[in-house]
């Protein structure tokens, strides 16, 4: 909930709980406790900031009630994924993170040049987490298309560099794979990336590689939205902390 709330409205927390680095203390510069966990979490601080100055998102979904006879201006496309998302969606005009996983599979199983067996819920459930703005669970509309936008964009990334067509993408070309969806990352954090969403040979299929990208753009987007004096440094307090991280 505080990730979509802090993109839908760009403001900053409480400084109750100090800045982010000086709240975990000896965790984030590695002293202390922390040992070798401490190191890496206080190096990937310091990265994320640099990644994200770099970072250009697709504009924000609006509020549900932004438009006006929007189906006038919609593409083809659109249209057809407004019937099908009013078709599983009910009177509400929402979707659940099962229902989304439908959707999404039922348009990606067109795409015969994609070699994939579509999103998991989990994948389905964390991209519901990172643009639910109420935490109810569902998205709307606006908010799925403006994910169908990303994932079209990222799909085109993916098929490009699954160069043996084989399903995913190796480990020695996902930093290139990243670097074009957007994502200028130092290679630490390419690693830790690859030991959260890559399988054993550090290969990742196209459900692993869209979820990744789905977090990272919502972090990114986050931090952005914090870091409103644009100093690469953002103040949260604990409950808030555990908001971003828990549900996401």
């Amino acid at each position: 909930m505080f990730l979509a709330k802090a993109l839908l409205s760009g403001g900053s927390s409480s400084g109750r709980g100090g800045s982010l680095a000086r709240g975990l203390g000896g965790l984030l510069t590695g002293g202390g406790h922390g040992g070798n966990l401490g190191g890496l979490v206080g190096g990937l601080v310091n990265l994320i900031s640099e990644a994200a100055a770099q970072y250009n998102p697709e504009p924000p979904p609006p509020p549900q009630n932004h438009f006006t006879n929007v189906e006038a201006y919609e593409s083809e496309e659109i249209r057809q994924f407004r019937r099908l998302f009013a078709q599983l969606a009910g009177d509400d005009m929402e979707v659940c993170a099962a229902e989304l996983r439908d959707i999404l599979n039922k348009v990606v199983s067109r795409h015969q040049d994609l070699k994939t067996d579509g999103f998991s819920l989990d994948t389905c459930r964390s991209m519901v987490a990172v643009m639910d703005s109420d935490t109810n669970g569902k998205l709307g509309f606006e908010e799925f298309k403006y994910l169908w936008n990303n994932i079209k964009k990222w799909q085109c990334v993916y098929k490009q560099y699954d160069t043996d067509r084989s399903g995913t993408v190796g480990r020695a070309q996902l930093p290139d794979a990243l670097k074009a969806a957007g994502f200028h990352l130092n290679e630490q954090l390419c690693h830790v990336i690859v030991r959260r969403y890559a399988d054993n040979d550090g290969g990742m299929d196209f459900n692993n590689f869209i979820s990744c990208l789905v977090r990272l753009d919502s972090m990114f987007r986050t931090f952005k939205a914090l870091d409103q004096d644009g100093d690469g440094q953002v103040k949260m307090t604990i409950e808030d902390w555990l908001q971003l991280t828990v549900y996401s």
